[in-house]
């Protein structure tokens, strides 16, 4: 996967972070349900961020 992408990918999680609570299940009374996205968001987050700097290499000089 390509850096750019990987950066487009977080943030298109980023935002998702902010409509899915907000507009998706807002009107879900029980609080797992907006916890479970916040777990999934937080791994996937972590994954991308693996793989946009997983090529970060440090010159040793």
């Amino acid at each position: 996967m390509s850096r750019s992408l990987s950066f487009k990918l977080v943030a298109i999680v980023i935002l998702a972070c902010y409509l899915v609570p907000y507009a998706l299940i807002g009107q879900v009374a029980a609080w797992y349900g907006s916890f479970l996205f916040w777990c999934l968001a937080g791994v996937a987050v972590i994954i991308l961020n693996i793989t946009a700097t997983a090529g970060f290499t440090e010159d040793a000089e």
